[in-house]
């Protein structure tokens, strides 16, 4: 794994971080709340997207793809975002992401 890699793979873990404080202060139907975790998942994207595709597919399991499109529909097409998708994005899948992150960081380097 590339250093740049371990930056990526640390900004989600803050991501993560941020979006359950700001849940611990509001849920979803608070529109400040929603727009910071809209962000913060905008960010998880974006640091996917930036991650080498090699580690990538270490964890098979995870939409990696449809996370980045997910950054981009939150970047390019905010108006025609769904409060349904955040928040099943919200609810159901930090967690499991949260642990293939914390599995990728665990990896041994092997820079080239």
């Amino acid at each position: 794994m590339k250093r740049y890699d371990d930056q990526r793979l640390n900004d989600i873990v803050i991501a993560i971080g941020a979006i359950r404080d700001h849940l611990r202060r509001g849920d979803l139907s608070d529109g400040l709340v929603f727009d910071a975790v809209r962000i913060r998942i905008l960010e998880i994207g974006e640091a996917i997207k930036a991650l080498s595709p090699r580690l990538l597919a270490t964890e098979p399991t995870i939409p990696w793809k449809q996370i980045a499109a997910m950054r981009d529909q939150l970047a390019h097409r905010y108006f025609d975002t769904s409060h349904a998708i955040v928040t099943a994005t919200v609810g159901s899948d930090l967690d499991e992401l949260e642990a293939a992150v914390a599995r990728l960081i665990g990896r041994p380097h092997s820079d080239p």
